[in-house]
């Protein structure tokens, strides 16, 4: 009698055939109602009496007597429900039962199973958009776009409640119409007390309410994500920092209406703390950057602070209460001089600082940076990006006094020239192991007479990524300070030659490990050729992306060479069927990536050999090999059922 059960078929609307709740007919009719009439035979005269109204030809039906019941009483009968799959079935009749059955808390279900069989439970989420999470049996939950409404999340409230408790709830996005609200949110607080991680990005409709419900009922929540939530204020921030003492990290970005006492708040009520990002909160200034580190717990250890309106005074304050800071993030802060900088380093607080990221900070300049390394004895990693005011002498002043210094990351950073790099390298007193330079414009290629003679024997990698100036010269130099190079990143560099490169190569003692040079148009055969003579024992990795020069006679070498390569990469190479062949042939055993991405060349003659190849290859690109025919494609995919193969324009195809 599906007339009889009031519900709805919609979008957000949840149902399942013969899962709704049916109550004993003489819930709905009379015991002289004239269904018997209808659905069996009588035994009686028909009489007609409620629920049938006559009038004229037309019955009209009145609601089923459970659905008048009000709220408090229909309320009271889910909650004595006896298990997770029978509130399921009840909360697939409507929306009104949905939403109702999401406002009873855990504690307030009278008969609550304790054990759980999640196979035998309905969770209302399509299958796509569930996923298990092992740890410690709580499950994952992720609603995006225009499925991020308040009906999904009241669904997923009540059909995780019985199953192992929700753990981590993401949202990303919202129904442009029917948006996440407090409603939701809500709902997820009454239903998931064991919620530990909840990441909100870009759910305008939400504020301080739902919030509100997450802290009086969530109180073993761990991690906050809030980006781009305008609605929420101090007042949601605050009553989480209040109830939930187990947070060990919250992020804050680009919420408007936050500002210093949520930060206050924050330090004063979460001992356990481990990690804060504040970005683009425009409220947020000195005041709530005191009061956060003067208070913080002894465990705050990773600090990001992006695009705030906060001065001198909060760098001062970090490089005095920051004691345990290993990691620190620093970008966009316009209002910070030089003196704010200083007083970073020079407080004497970041004992235990690891790594600092800077970003286009203005207020960091040779004297700033200086003070940054004698004051903080471990940095390790450290990383310069749109830095403008740094040059060679800071930048060698730096390396002089940071003796703990690992990694030295330098990009856009148009101040530092060719001197810069090698006196860096020629005067580190530490152990540095890693040197990047990406998109450094004031690097020009100028040949020294006396170049630095003091190696940095230390150091294992080297990338030098679009660095247009960066020449030939300039490779034949650091050759002689890098005789250690495992990896090698040269990717970009237009101007390099075979004759700049190889001394390089013949430099490197210990053998090269990974090799990039993708992108550098004047390369040839022979450098490839040498690379693999003087590398081929010890190379795995090799990309040669973009350099057209690339022949069959490079194919050929590492055939013969590279014992130990794993992952080769020639697209946009000029080789032919015959460098795949001899590749095919070669001593290439442990290959397990290929990519031959727009080789124009390669056609249908290639397939025994990729074939061949196949044996233990676990992925192929043959993107844009329009010589390759469809049906050659789908004898390789026949051929090469383990490996994941990418063909066509964009496709991928996982085998």
């Amino acid at each position: 009698m599906p007339a009889l059960i009031n519900y709805r078929r919609g979008d957000d609307e949840f149902y399942s055939a013969g899962s709704a709740c049916c109550a004993d007919s003489a819930l709905f009719f009379s015991t002289n109602s004239n269904v018997h009439n209808v659905y069996g035979p009588s035994r009686k005269r028909a009489r007609i009496t409620s629920p049938f109204a006559f009038d004229g030809h037309m019955f009209e039906t009145e609601k089923p007597s459970i659905e008048i019941l009000p709220d408090e009483c229909l309320f009271e009968i889910f909650r004595h429900l006896p298990g997770g799959q029978e509130r399921s079935a009840a909360a697939c009749v409507s929306k009104h039962w949905l939403m109702l059955l999401s406002s009873i808390r855990n504690s307030e279900i009278y008969q609550k199973q304790e054990v759980c069989e999640p196979t035998q439970d309905i969770d209302m989420v399509s299958a796509d958009e569930t996923k298990e999470d092992s740890c410690d049996g709580y499950l994952t939950r992720c609603v995006e776009g225009k499925k991020a409404t308040d009906i999904r999340l009241a669904a997923i409230a009540v059909g995780t409640a019985t199953r192992g408790g929700l753990g981590k709830l993401s949202i990303r996005g919202s129904n442009s119409t029917r948006g996440v609200t407090d409603l939701g949110l809500s709902a997820i607080a009454h239903g998931c007390p064991s919620l530990r991680v909840l990441s909100l990005w870009n759910v305008p409709l939400m504020g301080d309410e739902g919030l509100l419900k997450i802290a009086k009922e969530c109180h073993l929540l761990e991690k906050l994500d809030l980006s781009e939530c305008p609605s929420v204020s101090n007042k949601g921030i605050i009553a989480v920092a209040e109830n939930c003492p187990n947070l060990t990290a919250i992020t804050i970005e680009s919420c408007p209406r936050i500002g210093n006492e949520s930060l206050k708040a924050i330090g004063l009520c979460c001992p356990n703390l481990q990690s804060i990002t504040v970005k683009n909160c425009p409220l947020v200034g000195d005041q709530g950057v005191a009061s956060l580190l003067s208070s913080a717990s002894a465990v705050l250890s990773k600090v990001k602070f992006q695009a705030l309106s906060i001065t001198d005074f909060s760098l001062a304050v970090i490089g005095h209460y920051g004691k345990a800071i290993t990691n620190l993030v620093l970008g966009g802060l316009e209002r910070v001089s030089q003196k704010g900088f200083w007083a970073l380093g020079s407080a004497g607080g970041l004992l235990s600082l690891e790594s600092l990221l800077i970003t286009s900070c203005g207020g960091t300049t040779d004297v700033s940076l200086e003070a940054i390394g004698k004051g903080c004895p471990n940095l390790k990693h450290m990383s310069l990006k749109k830095c403008c005011f740094v040059s060679d002498s800071g930048l060698v002043a730096f390396v002089k006094v940071a003796g703990s210094l690992k990694s030295l990351h330098l990009e856009e950073c148009n101040r530092i020239t060719q001197s810069g790099i090698l006196g860096a390298l020629s005067n580190c007193v530490s152990k540095l192991k890693s040197l990047a330079l990406l998109k450094c414009m004031g690097i020009k290629d100028l040949g020294l007479e006396n170049p630095v003679s003091s190696p940095c024997e230390s150091l294992r990698s080297l990338t030098i990524q679009n660095c247009l100036g960066f020449g030939s010269a300039s490779l034949a130099v650091l050759g002689k300070l890098c005789p250690q190079l495992h990896h090698l990143d040269l990717s970009g560099l237009c101007a390099i030659t075979d004759t700049g490169l190889l001394p390089l190569l013949e430099f490197c003692e210990d053998g090269l490990v990974k090799v990039n040079l993708s992108d550098c148009l004047n390369l040839t055969d022979k450098v490839v050729v040498d690379l693999a003579r003087l590398h081929g024992e010890t190379l795995e990795v090799l990309n040669l992306t973009g350099c057209r020069k690339i022949t069959d006679e490079s194919l050929a070498a590492i055939a013969d060479n590279c014992l130990l390569l794993n992952d080769l990469d020639i697209s946009k190479c000029s080789v032919t069927d015959a460098g795949v062949a001899a590749l095919s042939r070669g001593v290439q055993h442990n290959l397990q990536i290929l990519s031959l991405s727009g080789c124009s060349n390669i056609s249908n003659k290639s397939m025994l050999s990729l074939a061949e190849l196949g044996k233990t290859l676990v992925g192929l690109n043959i993107q844009q090999c329009n010589l390759i025919s469809s049906s050659a494609i789908e004898l390789l995919l026949e051929s090469l059922w383990r490996c994941d193969i990418l063909y066509g324009d964009h496709t991928p195809l996982l085998i």
